[in-house]
């Protein structure tokens, strides 16, 4: 079954309201829904652009992937941080983006910034590359592949951009 972007963002608000609610009554069900199609609805008129299409089969993929690493990094990161500092290799390094889709950019650079140890500094204007800063970096260009392989690229299929 292939969604819609907004079809994502209405289920995931719904989702989101009956986990902080707590509540899975008739009401909170109504209300919920009712919330979230009227978010949706209010938050469309800030991009005008037309909805595409989203594959979801590679977003469970997408995700445990992310966890694993945020759980790895969390590790490395805690035992670089406690032990000399002189174990720290900060760097700067400039990723280059093959996605087209923005809300594929804007996911990328979040997922890249809660990876403990690395942070989305900036896109450049013209979108085509993001500048990192990693914590604990011992080859600046296993990083980048690292990156582009983990994330962009299943980041690609599911925007299909």
């Amino acid at each position: 079954m292939r969604w819609q972007r907004r079809h994502v963002l209405v289920f995931s608000l719904f989702v989101f309201w009956l986990l902080l609610a707590g509540d899975f009554s008739a009401g909170n069900l109504v209300l919920g829904a009712v919330l979230a199609l009227g978010i949706e609805r209010y938050a469309r008129s800030f991009n005008p652009a037309p909805m595409r299409r989203v594959r979801l089969g590679g977003v469970p993929h997408l995700v445990a992937i992310v966890l694993w690493d945020v759980v790895v990094a969390n590790v490395q990161v805690a035992r670089r941080s406690l032990g000399p500092l002189a174990g720290l290799q900060t760097c700067w390094v400039v990723v280059p983006l093959d996605l087209t889709d923005r809300t594929a950019i804007a996911l990328l650079g979040a997922i890249i910034t809660t990876t403990p140890g690395t942070v989305t500094a900036s896109l450049s204007p013209d979108q085509s590359h993001f500048l990192v800063h990693g914590l604990v970096v011992e080859d600046a260009q296993r990083l980048v592949r690292s990156i582009k392989l983990r994330y962009e690229r299943p980041l690609k299929e599911i925007f299909e951009c």
